[in-house]
Parts: structure tokens; sequence; C-alpha cells
């Protein structure tokens, strides 16, 4: 079976890209049936409102959710780490659907506008002793989120350091005085959850496929290439979708 990727906005191409370099053949999914076909799945970065819009449209939200319930690994990077969220601040006026299932809070453009933007280095541990390479990793983030709670089930993967006045002031929505006063001086950027892989960068904008690769880790068995041509096949005869 061929690992799926969202392809309704965003950054989906490049993690298909990535995908090839490791041998792997990604499809893109635009429709709730193609889910069916696909063993695992991706919800790449891009704009989370728009995303949200055109899954509704698409009628993917009871699609995806079904996906994550399943036990099927899915990992989604920026956007798509607020899709996976339980709960979410600093949303629009009138907030947006989630698919849910990862057991926290995401405050959805923590980091700031696009020109806030930036890129640095994260310390990686597991990412390091599970994949090789160096300790750490390049990460990308672009209008990022990030998680200010995650619940006892949550794997910290990958921490970034704030000012803790940042974390209370963004964190105001969902904590007492109280929880703000204790606010720590790091938020969370990578996760993982059972099936549920997320993280705050985009890993998909750089060379290193080591976050792809722990991915695919996750996949139970390998990914056949023969069926994934089956799948591709399947997809290319749907009817026209979204473009």
């Amino acid at each position: 079976m061929a690992i799926g990727v969202l392809a309704l906005q965003g950054s989906f191409n490049e993690h298909i890209t990535a995908l090839n370099k490791l041998g792997v053949k990604g499809v893109e999914i635009r429709k709730p049936e193609q889910l069916e076909h696909v063993r695992a799945l991706i919800i790449p970065g891009g704009e989370s409102t728009t995303m949200a819009k055109l899954a509704e449209y698409h009628n993917l939200f009871p699609a995806l959710r079904s996906f994550v319930k399943s036990g099927k690994p899915v990992w989604g990077t920026c956007a798509g780490l607020i899709f996976l969220a339980d709960r979410a601040v600093g949303q629009k006026q009138g907030g947006q659907e989630l698919v849910g299932g990862l057991d926290c809070l995401v405050h959805r453009n923590f980091f700031g506008s696009q020109i806030q933007s930036f890129e640095t280095e994260l310390s990686v541990p597991t990412l390091a002793d599970k994949e090789g390479g160096p300790p750490n990793f390049r990460g990308i983030f672009i209008r990022a989120p990030a998680i200010l709670e995650a619940g006892p089930s949550v794997e910290v993967l990958a921490d970034y350091p704030v000012p803790s006045k940042q974390v209370m002031e963004t964190a105001s929505e969902s904590k007492t005085e109280q929880e703000q006063n204790n606010s720590g001086e790091k938020v969370i950027v990578a996760v993982k959850q059972g099936n549920l892989l997320a993280t705050a960068f985009h890993p998909e904008l750089t060379a290193d496929t080591r976050w792809h690769s722990f991915f695919m880790n996750m996949v139970d068995g390998p990914v056949d290439e023969g069926s994934a041509d089956q799948t591709i096949a399947y997809i290319a005869k749907q009817l026209p979708v979204f473009q």
C-alpha cells in the first residue's frame, strides 16, 4: 500500500519528494474514499484555515477521524499538527474544525506572522537514536504553531526555549492565573502519541529525511511498491478532484 499525503493545499509535493528519496511512493489524497487505499497518512503544512475549509468542502473530516482512530500512522507537520490536536487556541473568530486524537493544546500561531518565520537547531535525541545522524535537526518554522500542554501519553521529541512571558500570554485563553505563573520556558514542537506523530516545523523543506524515515518505521510492515503502483492507478481513475 502507498503512503497518502493530504493534498488540499500546502507542502504536499515536498513530502512526496522526501518519501521518494526513501524509496517509498506517496500519493495525493483529496477524497475520503482514497484513504481506504493507503496505510499511513501525512497532513502537510500550509494555511490551516484554508485547509480546514477545503477538507470540510470535500467531506474529509469524518474519514480523517476514522483513519486516526483506526490506528494507522498519521503525521501532521505545522498546519497538520493543528489538525491533529484535541484543543487549539489562537484561532480566528469562529475557530476551525479539528480532526483531533492528539492529547495536547496547541496555539495555532504561537511564533507570529509570516515575517517572523525562522530556522533553528533543535535537539532531537530520540530521532538521532532511532535514525542515526547528528543529535540536532534544522527546524524550519513558518508562521508556526506550538504545543503548550501535552497529556501523559504524549512523548515529547523536541522542544524550543522561549520567554516564559510569551508562554503565559499565549496560554491565557485556557489557563488560570496560578497555572500561568507556573509556566516553564519551553514550548513543545515535536511529539509522538501511539500512531500519531506531529511536528510544528517543516522537515519536508530540508534535505534531511530522518523524520520521514522515523515515520515510516511507525508503519506496520514493509511498504510494497507493487501495491503502491496499484493504489496510484486506482486513484488516477477517480473523478476529477480539486486542483
